[in-house]
């Protein structure tokens, strides 16, 4: 990295220290009772992970057609578990790309802008409403850049690079999966018929390091992709929950409710599904993303890595049936924490950050009463955000069954389901996994029910918080000791030099901002891992050193390597702090690992198995160093 280069980075560091820390808001109580949370709103300042890089697109590509041919609605779709669910799409078999040599002779290698390599698919899908593609993975570079969008607009394509691929499949084998599904990687949904993936390679990467297949494409043979009201909209192409819902957008005294609750798509292996959940706060404010749903949406890792969520899919304004244009779509999955079907609840964390304004819902553990008033925010069908509005009419015993549930309800307040009926709106397939609100905080998780616009006598069943909070309270309320670490984990960036093969990491946002718009040999490649801003407790400082010599820099938690680097101030510049990490490795953590590059001197930091091992078999110059240190993969 050049002098220049070095200096700009020191100044936006200077200027961004406020940047690296979350805005805490909410306070918890705890009473007799139980435990109430209050809300947090996500501040306006909050860094995204996957930042608009239109400068990678410099010119067309020339995709390899992959036609799948005109779909054909099964005539009688087999038994499913997830029969109460909303189905959106069926995945359709791609022969033609189902072998890694399959996909070798489709990929029709060009030299990139760059210097590297560049290759794309088209896949093609018939009448499709939309389109996701499982690229299952067997090797792919670190480095590597994929991309997925429509033909018509590669400018707006979703640019992932291949290590932040590699860490959610990480996921998926750290829970014990080692099916081909859990080394997919489904891509985010495209409108329309037709998909691209595009595979960019830096100079110095052989095509032969693409081991890839693309076994099946999921059909969305539903139309969930709203016109956004963008002034010229006319019309919208979605509104399908029943004439009784309301739209919540016409009650603005539940905001802040409604900001915490997000519609959900998501693949299983039979086919893609939709439902709702709610990003809930915790204890310390930290701003993680915990978000609840049920147990009958998502019930493994695997499933929870393939999420979509959409944030503010509401109306802007009240009854006006068009997709508000502040809507959010996050893309990049989730990680699974806990999940059970009795009661029907799964906790995640988002592998993104919520947007602004974006509220981490209060919640509260106390029991309800029969007759408490409730207040239920969902997206039935799939449709644009709705509220309903009942009360508690006793509680139900609820048994899973394959794609169903049995219950027997009771006027007593025993049993670990609420049994709810609604006076005004309604809830369908697709609000399952919602949130049951309570004098503006959550207390209950919509698992089944009978109720629906022509049985407006129905009830819902949702799982009672209370129920769920003694196994999720380790996330949500956790022991707080007085050398606590503060705030919320950061993000560290990784980018790649095309031109030295050196690479950099970052955890501020602006310094990362500062090289993606004026340093254009730098290749982005999302968040490598998560650590923290703050010293705390069990912490040890990760410090950053720019090496002269190599034009490279150096991070380091060990005190002699960095009293050396110090003593050796005419090659090293010592530039502070980068992050905190742990020295040790717990439950939670993951390791960094380090490489030497013996012929240029440079070092290279990995956080994901996949890449390790991909280096230390494919590159004999970077000798590996082993553990670094640890740090955490998710929020």
């Amino acid at each position: 990295m050049t002098p220049l280069l070095n200096q700009s980075i020191q100044a936006a560091k200077t200027a961004a220290v406020a940047a690296m820390l979350f805005v805490m808001a909410g306070s918890a109580a705890a009473n007799g009772e139980g435990v109430r949370m209050s809300a947090r709103v996500q501040p306006a300042e909050v860094a995204e992970e996957f930042v608009n890089l239109k400068r990678s697109a410099v010119a067309p590509v020339a995709a390899t057609m992959v036609e799948l041919g005109a779909w054909v609605t099964p005539k009688a779709a087999p038994a499913s578990s997830r029969d109460d669910l909303i189905k959106i799409g069926a995945t359709r078999t791609s022969e033609a790309s189902a072998s890694v040599q399959a996909v070798s002779a489709l990929l029709n290698w060009k030299p990139s802008p760059r210097g590297g390599l560049i290759a794309a698919m088209n896949f093609v899908s018939n009448d499709a409403f939309g389109m996701r593609a499982g690229l299952q993975i067997d090797a792919l570079p670190g480095n590597a850049l994929v991309r997925v969008y429509e033909p018509e607009f590669r400018d707006e394509a979703f640019e992932i690079a291949g290590q932040r691929i590699q860490q959610l499949l990480q996921n998926n084998a750290a829970s014990g999966d080692t099916s081909a599904a859990a080394n997919t990687w489904w891509t985010p949904a495209v409108d329309g018929d037709q998909l691209v993936i595009e595979i960019e390679l830096p100079a110095g990467f052989a095509p032969s390091q693409v081991q890839v297949s693309v076994p099946s494409v999921l059909h969305i043979y539903e139309n969930i992709f709203n016109l956004v009201d963008d002034g010229t909209a006319v019309s919208t192409k979605l509104n399908n929950a029943g004439a009784c819902t309301l739209d919540s957008t016409c009650f603005d005294e539940y905001s802040r409710q409604r900001d915490a609750v997000a519609r959900m798509h998501y693949v299983t292996a039979e086919g893609g599904y939709l439902c709702t959940g709610t990003l809930l706060n915790d204890r310390t404010g930290s701003g993680t993303p915990y978000f609840l749903t049920a147990n009958h949406c998502i019930a493994s890792q695997t499933e929870a890595s393939t999420l979509q969520t959409f944030w503010f899919y509401r109306t802007p304004s009240c009854n006006s049936r068009l997709l508000s244009s502040a809507s959010k779509t996050l893309k990049n999955g989730a990680k699974l924490l806990y999940t059970s079907s009795t009661p029907d609840a799964t906790l995640l964390v988002l592998n993104d950050t919520p947007p602004a304004g974006a509220v981490f819902a209060g919640w509260d553990t106390t029991a309800l009463n029969n007759g408490t008033a409730i207040v239920g925010i969902h997206h039935p069908g799939g449709d644009m955000q709705k509220i309903s509005f009942g009360n508690v009419i006793g509680t139900s015993a609820c048994t899973p069954g394959k794609g169903y549930y049995t219950c027997m309800g009771t006027s007593a307040m025993t049993e670990s389901f609420y049994r709810v009926q609604w006076t005004k709106g309604m809830t369908e397939g697709g609000s399952s996994g919602s949130g049951l609100f309570v004098n503006g905080v959550l207390t209950g998780v919509l698992s089944n029910g009978t109720a629906s616009c022509t049985a407006t006598g129905g009830v819902n069943n949702y799982a009672r918080f209370d129920k769920i909070f003694p196994a999720i309270k380790q996330w949500l309320y956790p022991e707080v000791t007085g050398t606590q670490t503060g705030g919320a984990r950061t993000a560290v960036y990784r980018f790649y030099n095309t031109q030295t093969g050196a690479h950099f990491y970052t955890s501020n946002v602006a310094e990362r901002d500062l090289v993606i718009n004026n340093y254009r040999a730098y290749q982005y490649e999302n968040v490598v891992f998560q650590a923290y801003a703050q010293a705390g407790e069990g912490m040890v400082a990760v410090h950053r050193f720019y090496n002269r010599q190599t034009d490279s820099h150096v991070y380091t938690i060990n005190d002699g390597e960095r009293a050396a680097m110090q003593a050796d101030s005419a090659t090293f510049g010592y530039d502070g702090v980068a992050w905190y990490a742990k020295a040790e490795s717990t439950n939670d953590t993951v390791q960094v690992f380090r490489f030497r590059n013996v012929q240029t001197g440079r070092y290279f930091y990995s956080a994901s198995v996949g890449e390790r091992d991909f280096v230390i078999a494919t590159y004999a110059a970077l000798q590996y160093e082993g553990v670094s240190y640890n740090v955490w993969q998710g929020q």
